[in-house]
């Protein structure tokens, strides 16, 4: 449990920013673009400083301008013509630089770019098409984290059996489980809690929650392990220090990452809202 304190201490930071950036974004609703574009912009960064590609900037610069207009043009036709740009731009790079750039270089920038940036993208397309921009905002976030600190406490306290003990050495199939239980347990409650109290106009649908608790503490795993084994293949303990006992933006979002296109899919075919 020696890393509980400086995971609270990051709670205790982070929780009421989120809220902070709710309330507002309620107000204003580009301000949630903007703040995901930045945050972006510095998953991207960290990711490439892990490779030691940040300082390339014919690789990192455009990397980066990616992510930042996914955040700002998400929905829009704009998007394919960013990927397009994305991809000519970096090729032209390798083209060119062929002597100093290898291709495995390449298609690390490449796909980590665009699966950090279709995530957070697909966050910010949530909240400007859902009927509740608060809904969607606290369901993104909250059951990840539910299903990491679920995984977290149940593991430290009960597990026994290693999931990936070659990847994540401290992951259990216990914690596992518990990740699942915490992540369905807050999906409802927050269910009840947007019925009776916050949004008393919305139908909230049971059911999609119960799911997307399911699908998101899986994935969330999924996200988490991804990002470490490439942690671990670049030899780093973190892809940054911004958040004490978490490490970087990258390592608090990995899971996030994952999950977000889960709930868009769920949401698509059984909706978590409908009006009366």
């Amino acid at each position: 449990m020696k890393s509980l304190k400086p995971r609270l201490l990051t709670a205790a930071i982070g929780i009421p920013f989120v809220f902070f950036i709710i309330l507002f974004s309620e107000l204003w609703n580009p301000l949630i673009n903007i703040t995901l574009a930045l945050v972006t912009a510095i998953m991207i960064g960290e990711y490439l400083y892990g490779n030691k590609m940040f300082n390339n900037y014919a690789v990192s610069v455009p990397c980066v301008l990616f992510g930042i207009g996914m955040c700002l043009l998400e929905g829009t036709a704009l998007v394919y013509v960013l990927v397009f740009a994305l991809i000519i731009t970096e090729f032209l790079v390798i083209i060119f630089k062929h002597d100093k750039l290898a291709y495995s270089d390449l298609t690390y920038a490449l796909v980590g770019t665009m699966l950090i940036s279709f995530g957070t993208g697909s966050i910010a397309y949530l909240c400007r098409t859902g009927l509740s921009l608060s809904f969607f905002l606290v369901l993104t976030f909250l059951l990840p984290w539910m299903a990491d600190a679920g995984g977290f406490f149940v593991g430290s306290t009960m597990g026994k059996h290693k999931l990936c003990p070659e990847i994540s050495p401290k992951k259990t199939v216990e914690g596992a489980i518990g990740g699942v239980f915490f992540c369905i347990l807050a999906a409802v409650g927050m269910g009840f809690l947007f019925q009776f109290v916050i949004t008393p106009s919305l139908k909230i649908h049971f059911i999609p929650l119960i799911i997307i608790g399911v699908f998101d503490a899986v994935l969330s795993i999924v996200g988490d392990l991804s990002f470490s084994l490439i942690k671990r293949s670049l030899n780093i303990k973190d892809y940054g220090t911004i958040f004490p006992g978490h490490g970087g933006m990258l390592d608090r979002f990995d899971s996030i990452i994952f999950t977000v296109p889960m709930v868009l899919i769920i949401n698509a075919y059984l909706p978590f809202l409908s009006v009366g």
